[in-house]
């Protein structure tokens, strides 16, 4: 038994099609992370697997446990952080913490130990309201409410959007201390860049898996050579970049231009004379290793070219 297992579970909100026949499984004490956009359906996969949501079709079972026969078991089981901060703004620290205990039937000393270094970073704040915390702030006091009960799986949904670079940080350094008390963690993020503190990553867009895999494994697939690519007009370098009949992918990626070609002849040579062809000035292309951005990428064409 994993502790969770999705069968072609489908899910749409009217014509809309949230989640489309997505099947994964995640391992014990394992962190497994979705990566993917806004709108792409991690949140509809979430609130089916915390029993929020009834699937359209396929079976979800969390700790052995069909999210729809046995929800209530289930909500015992399992602590669970949405994407929207939704404690309580005008208790304080304390007392959303100890109205989250008192709901699970346990007290914060008895789960003392499992939070404690969370809520030591917090707690000379234990009196203020919760509406007046910092996004960091409020971000550790949710964790906490979450782990409370000292859940068998842990379901963080977007945890770090709009947190600041260090809080970000921070919290992925607790998420693997967590893990190391044998919790299973499932997390989504839109950031990219995030993929790699996971254990596998599931890479998702549109409500359907693009790839599953550990992240150093799905970078590895890259099917590509990746050219960087940099001239004195980014914007015009993008469009005369997209109208060349060799490019398969071309996005910003800081001060340069990431590059893929249709044809794996293509060179940097290549390149450079066409952009010459269009009479860019200061031309720099230098071959990179890819990142799990260039993959996702690549990904999403590959999928749109197989919709068609």
């Amino acid at each position: 038994m994993k502790p969770i297992e999705l069968d072609n579970i489908s899910k749409s909100y009217g014509k809309t099609k949230a989640v489309d026949r997505i099947s994964f499984s995640v391992d014990e004490g394992e962190i497994f992370g979705l990566i993917g956009p806004d709108g792409a359906g991690k949140t509809t996969l979430f609130r089916i697997l915390v029993t929020l949501l009834i699937p359209d079709n396929g079976e979800a079972k969390v700790l052995g446990l069909d999210c729809v026969k046995d929800f209530k078991k289930i909500r015992r089981e399992v602590g669970y952080m949405p994407g929207r901060f939704s404690l309580y703004q005008d208790l304080s620290v304390e007392e959303n913490l100890t109205f989250f205990a008192t709901i699970f039937n346990t007290t914060i000393e008895e789960n003392y130990d499992l939070i404690k270094e969370i809520y030591q970073q917090i707690e000379p704040f234990k009196t203020r309201p919760a509406g007046k915390l910092s996004g960091g702030m409020k971000q550790k006091l949710a964790l906490c409410c979450a782990l409370i009960h000292k859940p068998k799986v842990l379901f963080l949904d977007e945890p770090t959007t709009g947190v600041d670079a260090v809080s970000r940080k921070e919290f992925w350094e607790m998420l693997k201390r967590i893990r190391e008390q044998g919790i299973t963690i499932l997390v989504s993020t839109p950031y990219m860049d995030e993929a790699s503190l996971c254990d596998r990553v599931g890479l998702i867009q549109d409500g359907r898996l693009l790839s599953i895999d550990t992240p150093a494994k799905i970078i590895r697939k890259f099917p590509h050579r990746l050219l960087a690519v940099r001239s004195t007009e980014t914007f015009r370098l993008i469009n005369d970049l997209k109208t060349n009949s060799a490019t398969n992918t071309v996005y910003p990626f800081g001060d340069f231009l990431h590059f893929t070609s249709k044809d794996d002849q293509f060179s940097a040579d290549d390149l450079r004379n066409y952009l010459k062809t269009k009479a860019h000035q200061d031309i720099q292309i230098k071959e990179i290793s890819p990142n799990i951005e260039d993959c996702f990428m690549d990904l999403m064409v590959e999928q749109n070219e197989n919709s068609k």
